[in-house]
């Protein structure tokens, strides 16, 4: 199978975890990023040139911060533009049926903090809707998100541990096993 990862970061140059992803991402094989803010720095999203990438891939991942609770507004420009009715949903529509969409974030908050007793009131799948929605509107299948929490605190070595568990998920993704342990538990003793 293969994976795009749809990246967008409005402020990359300041991220060292998406940084890491990325760098661990572009180790697996038929694994293809595309940075939307360097493709598309005015936002004049091309459907032309992005679907037949899209139909290229198996796997489509939104790979971005966690800002405001959805996602950098380059993901919704590129969605409200390319995602076409008659190409990606609707009667004719189904030219990702099939495919699976699944978002790789990351976020200041801790996992309790997005909890329904936590300071968010809710748990980061509820704030995802939209995309899950959308990916059921397009005839694909949304997995669950990849997180990242507490992205402000992380050492190297839980950054580190990060990007081998995306690996390993990229991995999972391309052997199409993937759709149960998306953010396995770390092993307690300390070994991945």
């Amino acid at each position: 199978m293969k994976i795009l990862v749809l990246f967008a970061h409005p402020a990359f140059e300041r991220s060292r975890i998406h940084a890491r992803l990325l760098r661990a991402a572009a180790t697996v094989q038929d694994v293809t990023i595309r940075d939307l803010y360097q493709v598309y720095p005015d936002f004049d999203v091309s459907p032309q040139a992005e679907q037949p990438i899209v139909e290229q891939h198996d796997v489509i991942i939104f790979q971005h911060p966690f800002y405001w609770y959805s996602g950098p507004a380059l993901i919704k420009q590129w969605m409200d533009l390319v995602l076409e009715h008659g190409w990606a949903y609707g009667k004719n529509g189904t030219r990702l049926q099939g495919k699976r969409m699944m978002n790789v974030l990351s976020m200041a908050g801790n996992e309790q903090a997005y909890s329904t007793e936590g300071h968010h009131g809710h748990p980061v799948n509820a704030f995802l809707l939209p995309f899950e929605q959308t990916a059921r509107l397009c005839y694909m299948q949304y997995l669950p998100p990849f997180v990242v929490h507490s992205s402000n605190t992380l050492n190297d070595q839980q950054l580190n541990e990060h990007a081998n568990r995306y690996i390993q998920l990229l991995e999972q993704l391309k052997m199409n096993t993937a759709a149960l342990i998306v953010n396995p538990q770390p092993d307690p003793s300390g070994h991945s």
